[in-house]
C-alpha cells in the first residue's frame, strides 16, 4: 500500500486534515520562495550602493545614484537621511554640493555641541528608517513561525483520529487482527508525516529568515553611523 492508496483511502477527517496541512505547506513554499528572492537582491543591491557611497565625491549624486537600488534597505535608509539632511542645512551649503575631505573631522568635532540637534533629527530619522525596514523584512515571517508550530498538531489529530477510527474497526470486527487495524494505523501514520513534512521547512526557513533580518539590521546600523559621521561634517561646514 503507497502513500497515495492511503490518501485516496483515508477516511473524511483524514483528508481534511492532508488538505490543512497541504494548504500550509503550499503558502509557506511560496513564501520560502519570495523571501528569498526579496533578501538576496536587497543584499546585492545594498553591496552595489556602498561601494557607490564610499567612492563618490558629491552627495547628491549619490542619492540620484540610489533611485537605482529600491530593493536594497540600507538604500531606505540613506534616502531618508539624505533628506533630513538637506532639510536642516537648506539655504546654505548643502550635501549636494560638497563632500567634506577626512581631515575637517577635528573641526567638525569642535563645533559639535552647537549641531547636536540638528544631528540628533537626522539620528532619529536613521533609526526610524532603519525600524520600518526591519519591519517590513519581518513581515509574514510569522506564518512560518506558525506553521511549524501549528503544523505538527494539526497532524496529531489526524493521528489520534485515526487511531480511534481503529479501535473502533477493532471493535467492529471483534478481533485486533491486522486487517482490522491497518486502515486507522495508516490514517494516522500519513497524517503524522504530513503535518511533519509542512512544519520542519517551515522551521528551518523562519530561523533562516530572522538571522538574516538581524544582521541585515546590523549593517544598517553600521551605515547609520557612516552617515552621521558624514552628516556631522557637513552641518558643520553649513554653519
Amino acid at each position: 500500500m503507497n502513500a497515495v492508496s492511503l490518501v485516496v483511502q483515508a477516511g473524511l477527517v483524514a483528508k481534511g486534515v492532508l488538505l490543512i496541512l497541504l494548504s500550509f505547506s503550499l503558502m509557506s513554499w511560496t513564501l520560502i520562495f519570495m523571501k528569498f528572492r526579496i533578501f538576496r537582491r536587497g543584499h546585492q543591491e545594498s553591496a552595489r550602493f556602498l561601494q557607490i557611497f564610499r567612492s563618490a565625491k558629491n552627495l547628491s549624486a549619490v542619492f540620484e545614484e540610489s533611485k537605482r537600488f529600491a530593493k536594497s534597505p540600507i538604500v531606505s535608509v540613506f534616502q531618508e537621511g539624505y533628506q533630513e539632511l538637506s532639510r536642516l542645512v537648506k539655504g546654505n551649503q548643502g550635501p549636494a554640493n560638497q563632500w567634506p575631505a577626512a581631515h575637517e573631522s577635528k573641526a567638525a568635532a569642535a563645533d559639535m555641541p552647537i549641531y547636536q540637534e540638528p544631528l540628533e533629527l537626522v539620528s532619529r530619522t536613521l533609526q526610524y528608517a532603519r525600524m520600518k525596514e526591519v519591519a517590513q523584512q519581518e513581515r509574514n515571517l510569522i506564518f512560518l513561525a506558525t506553521t511549524g508550530n501549528v503544523a505538527p498538531f494539526v497532524g496529531l489529530f489526524g493521528t489520534v483520529w485515526g487511531i480511534m477510527d481503529a479501535f473502533s474497526s477493532i471493535g467492529q470486527a471483534g478481533s485486533a487482527n491486522l486487517g482490522a487495524v491497518a486502515p486507522g494505523v495508516a490514517e494516522a501514520l500519513i497524517t503524522t508525516a504530513a503535518g511533519l513534512g509542512a512544519a520542519i521547512p517551515a522551521v528551518i526557513a523562519y530561523n533562516y529568515f530572522l538571522n538574516r533580518v538581524r544582521r541585515q539590521a546590523t549593517e544598517m546600523e553600521l551605515f547609520g553611523l557612516e552617515f552621521l559621521t558624514l552628516a556631522e561634517r557637513i552641518l558643520a561646514r553649513s554653519r
